[in-house]
């Protein structure tokens, strides 16, 4: 896939360059969206730096455009990269520009809300984040509809994204029982999702030390894996694989550890 986009994408340019006046404001907008892609499609196997360039280069292409909605979504595409790839005081501060950038009471202010709220986790501030996910909440529920910005943000996903905050923290607990809620309620169509899900709540019952459910979810969440090629499940499944190792004697861990092995190798 990834392919195909860098080749469409040089087509785009191309007619761009060549085009003139609105034709080539359009061809750019169009391009813009192309980048914004293919860092989604980047961060998905795993090549973070193309990712980050080419989120950069859609995030310079919509000032150039005017697209303040894109923009404002763009910035927080860039704080998801950031603290996704440990840098979470620069995801902080794409978070805030994102927000100051976003139109208030529109859909792209939450999501920007939400990157801030992991950030701030991941930083350890840990009332920060809570009372930033309650903001959340209170600004989709007024939330107007932005079209295709943020459609699929409802309160099932801002409790998903939660528990991933609350590992960070922590609290593995709470964040098993919120990703135990996400798995149940996902439609069978998300598989990409549902892997990343079942990877996080497997690394969240490990927290709990219940390692052999946490296996017995991880071997799950392995299948998925070797379905779609996820490097974002893979890398969730790597740190399990590392926190069951100890363990490699409880039920089921072994197997999950063979499972995983097929896919990728892994130490001892």
């Amino acid at each position: 896939m990834l392919p195909a986009l860098h080749q469409h994408l040089a087509a785009l340019a191309a007619r761009r360059r060549a085009a003139r006046g609105a034709d080539a404001v359009e061809l750019l907008a169009l391009e813009t969206r192309y980048e914004e892609l293919a860092g989604w499609f980047a961060q998905a196997v795993g090549d973070d730096r193309a990712a980050h360039g080419h989120t950069a280069k859609a995030l310079d292409s919509s000032h150039i455009t005017g697209d303040t909605d894109l923009t404002a979504y763009v910035l927080g595409r860039k704080a998801q990269l950031a603290v996704d790839t440990g840098h979470p005081a620069d995801a902080l501060g794409l978070a805030t520009a994102a927000r100051r950038t976003a139109r208030p009471g529109s859909r792209l202010e939450v999501i920007a809300v939400l990157h801030e709220a992991h950030a701030r986790a991941v930083l350890g501030e840990g009332g920060e984040a809570d009372r930033a996910y309650d903001t959340a909440l209170a600004l989709l529920g007024n939330a107007d509809g932005d079209g295709v910005w943020g459609s699929w943000l409802d309160t099932a996903y801002i409790n998903t994204a939660r528990a991933r905050s609350l590992a960070a923290l922590g609290d593995y607990e709470q964040a098993a029982a919120g990703f135990d809620d996400a798995i149940a309620a996902l439609p069978p169509a998300y598989r990409r999702d549902r892997g990343v899900y079942l990877a996080r709540a497997a690394r969240a019952h490990a927290g709990t030390s219940n390692v052999t459910l946490a296996a017995r979810i991880g071997a799950q969440a392995v299948g998925i894996a070797a379905e779609t090629g996820s490097a974002r499940i893979i890398g969730q499944l790597d740190r399990l694989d590392r926190t069951l190792a100890p363990a490699v004697g409880e039920d089921g861990v072994a197997e999950f550890r063979a499972a995983l092995d097929r896919i990728v190798l892994h130490p001892a």
